[in-house]
């Protein structure tokens, strides 16, 4: 079975900089596509970035995009978003997201588009 956790969450200021981790652990890991959302209090989930697995097509959310850069590494099997310029509004509950199957389409910014998730981290940015 397939778990994805996450790290590299935590306390920052504003105008910092964090860098999250999402490693897929199990016997056999394969994706089309892996994600990241997040969840601020009292809100709903919102996308922030994705990126095909294999391919390395990459989306953004507008409003992270210019300041995040989501990457992969497939040999270990990680996920990374490089956050710069950090405000509060990005206070919130990161996920990170699996499309584990092969799509007949596939549409990124929905969180109905994945079937495996992170438990999720907490990024805080103070002002």
């Amino acid at each position: 079975q397939v778990q994805l956790v996450e790290s590299g969450g935590g306390l920052v200021q504003a105008g910092g900089s964090l860098r999250l981790s999402c490693a897929a652990s199990g016997r056999t890991f394969s994706a089309y596509a892996m994600a990241w959302f997040r969840q601020a209090r009292g809100k709903e989930r919102e996308f922030v970035a994705a990126t095909t697995w294999r391919s390395a097509y990459t989306f953004y959310g507008d409003s992270v995009k210019g300041r995040v850069t989501i990457s992969r590494d497939v040999a270990k099997n990680t996920l990374y978003l490089q956050m710069n310029m950090l405000n509060p509004e990005d206070t919130a509950v990161y996920y990170c997201a699996a499309e584990s199957t092969q799509p007949g389409s596939y549409y990124p910014y929905s969180s109905d588009q994945y079937d495996l998730w992170g438990q999720g981290i907490q990024v805080t940015v103070s002002s």
